[in-house]
């Protein structure tokens, strides 16, 4: 099972975020250079780095190193993106969601269970 079969069963972006190391096929990973940085209002969220190197994606808790994206929402509409009841450009487009770089997002989107 992987981060697409999961997706819908985390209740706070935190989960699903810590969730990524374990559940990212290595496939996803390979050649990928990357640096995501969340950025989440609510209680659920917080400030996360998503990094990618070497074949291997690693989650901190706060910001590490130089962001190639920064995503930034509250956690009630972070969860709606991910559970595919918030269609991205709209939450775009509306400001419900902040994305510093789109083209990186739609590189990557599949690590995030979003393809």
């Amino acid at each position: 099972m992987d981060i697409n079969d999961l997706r819908n069963s985390f209740t706070t972006p935190r989960e699903f975020l810590l969730a990524l190391p374990g559940n990212v096929p290595e496939r996803y990973l390979e050649g990928v250079e990357t640096n995501f940085h969340f950025d989440i209002e609510g209680e659920g969220g917080g400030q996360y780095s998503v990094l990618v190197s070497e074949n291997t994606l690693n989650v901190y808790e706060h910001f590490e190193g130089e962001p190639s994206c920064v995503i930034k929402a509250n956690e009630k509409n972070f969860m709606a993106l991910l559970r595919g009841e918030l269609n991205p450009m709209m939450a775009v487009f509306t400001g419900k969601v902040k994305i510093s770089n789109p083209g990186e997002v739609m590189k990557y989107a599949k690590i995030f269970g979003l393809m």
